[in-house]
Order: C-alpha cells, then structure tokens, then sequence
C-alpha cells in the first residue's frame, strides 16, 4: 500500500488550521494517508492548538521561519512515504479530492507531480488565481493557467475538465513522487517563497517526468493568506524569482536572449507602476532585479537535457492579452 504524506507549513495560520483541518482529516479516508504539519516558527498559539486539539497530527516544530521552500525542505526530511502532498493551510478539500490525484500518479510512473483543480474559496464557480486549471509559462517566462491569464480569471464551467499535461502545479496543493522530491534536492530555497513551484516542476520535466493536472479533485483556495496578492514583497519575489528560473532552467543557447527580453519588459511594467502612482511596486521591481543580479552565480542552473518540455506558450501573453485582448483559448 502506498503511503501519502499530506504537509500543511503554517505560519501564523491558526485560523486556517481552526477552519481547514477538521474538513481535511474528515475528507481524507484513505488508507496510508497521514498529516504533518511544519510550523514555520509561528507566535500565534498554532502548535499548541495542535497538540491540544489534533494529538494524532505529527507536527514539526521549525525554530523560524524558513520560507515555503526552507520550511518545506526541513519539514519533510523525515517524512516516510512514497508521496508528498504539499497544501497551503488556506485550503479547503473537497470530498474525494485525494483518491483522483493518487490513481493518477499510480496509474503512471512517468508522471512526477499533480494538481487537482484549484477553486475560488470566496466566489466557488469560479477558478482561483494561483494555480486555476494547470499552470503555463509564455516564451519570456510569464506564468498563466487554464482559467486564469493576468488578472483575469474564469468562471470554471467544465471547460477545462480534462486531465492533461501542463507546465506546472501548483505549490497551493503539489502532489509528488517523494523520490523525485529527494531526488531533485527538494524546493530551491534561494526562492523563499513564490514561483519556487514553477522551477520544481521545471526540474522535475527535465528530469523525464511529466506533470499534470487533476481536474476530478477539486479544492478551494482562500489565497493571499500569508501574503496579500497587491504586497510590493509578493511583487518583488514574483519579480526576481521568475529572473532566478529563467537563468536556471533556460538552455544556455537561450538564456540570454529570454534574460534580455524578459528584463525589458519588466522595465516598461515597472515604468507603468512609476507613472501611475505606485512608487512602492516600482521600487520592489527594482529591487528584484538589482538582487537578481548579485545573487545570480550563487543558483544552482539545472543541466540542459533533451527532455521533451511541455506547456510552453510559444507567443507573449502579455502581448495576447493587452494587446490582442484574449484568453490562451486551447490551453
């Protein structure tokens, strides 16, 4: 029988935990399956809500927080299983959301990681921006789903309700091979938080894997739970870690012509925010790519392989959707 680890990290979330657990434990009834929560080195009163109220969750204690990535990382070193779901405390389950997930990933070996379909908690016909249908990246490294481009996102009508092989899955609710997890030295903890998924899921596709997503399960984000979606901080790691997974994973005989393209127009978003008010975004823009520049040689690049790469939009979406004024239709 195998055996599946579901990981919440918390991170002054008790709240989340008070809402979402219950629901968790109650709609998760397969054999084999077992919660962990890794507690980010909070100060809300989160572990000792644990151990009170939820003695059978085996709950490791960081001594600060770590990111998502460091958090992670350190948290599942012990974690005995042949999976790893990785869910954000701000999720809500369905019924049966784990059973599609598990069968798809046993039925093929070849598949790396998952995601069930990622619903609005707030508004429950409609996609959620982090992760919507199965995640996307454009040629210059802009990341979009199915159901979800920029800042528009659909209400999900079943159009999207095939399982099918995408770009990346979600760091929302990440199912993956743990071997695969271990094999690729975990989550990049250079990214601390936000696009590390991206990357992971990059690796795990030049690895040979694929990744897929799910849209049988279903669960429902609250999102901007740790960090709000308008935060100059998410702007500047969304902003330098998308830098940091280009130079990464890009082949070398692309690298810097993407680098060059993908900066440029980060400078013109970046003039937009200057010339409409919003100094702060301008100056996390900055700030990225200044941090970007510094730290570049200390990343780890991945080897260039000859593995088949899926999910790649071979246009720009920022084009498409400013300029053309449409959705990615067919993806």
């Amino acid at each position: 029988m195998s055996k599946t680890v579901v990981a919440i990290l918390n991170y002054n979330g008790k709240p989340f935990l008070e809402r979402f657990l219950p629901l968790l434990r109650a709609r998760t009834s397969l054999p084999g399956v077992s919660f962990l929560v890794i507690d980010n080195g909070s100060v809300d009163g989160s572990v000792d809500f644990l151990y009170s109220q939820f003695p059978d969750v085996h709950v490791v204690r960081l001594d600060r927080n770590y990111g998502y990535t460091g958090g992670y990382n350190r948290g599942l070193q012990g974690a005995d299983a042949d999976y790893y779901v990785l869910l954000n405390s701000d999720v809500e389950v369905s019924e049966n959301w784990l059973q599609p997930l598990l069968s798809l990933m046993e039925g093929d070996g070849a598949i790396g990681a998952c995601m069930p379909k990622i619903r609005a908690y707030g508004a429950r016909d409609y996609f959620e921006y982090a992760g919507a249908a199965g995640g996307f990246i454009d040629r210059y490294g802009y990341p979009f789903c199915r159901g979800r481009v920029l800042s528009r996102i659909e209400q999900d009508k079943g159009q999207y309700d095939d399982a099918r092989p995408v770009f990346w899955a979600t760091g929302a609710c990440l199912m993956v091979r743990a071997a695969l997890y271990r094999r690729l030295g975990g989550l990049d903890e250079a990214f601390f938080a936000h696009m590390e998924e991206v990357d992971f899921c990059w690796r795990a596709q030049k690895a040979g894997y694929r990744v897929m997503c799910e849209p049988r399960a279903v669960v429902y984000h609250v999102g901007g739970g740790t960090l709000p979606n308008n935060s100059p901080q998410k702007i500047y790691f969304n902003y330098r870690n998308s830098l940091y997974m280009l130079y990464k994973n890009l082949p070398t005989r692309q690298r810097r012509r993407v680098l060059v393209a993908r900066m440029s127009l980060d400078g013109l978003s970046a003039a937009v925010y200057l010339l409409t008010g919003r100094v702060s975004f301008f100056a996390a823009v900055v700030r990225a790519h200044i941090h970007f520049w510094q730290k570049r040689r200390q990343l780890t690049r991945s080897p260039d392989t000859d593995a088949a790469i899926q999910g790649v939009y071979p246009k720009s979406i920022v084009w498409q959707f400013f300029v053309g004024r449409r959705m990615m239709e067919g993806w």
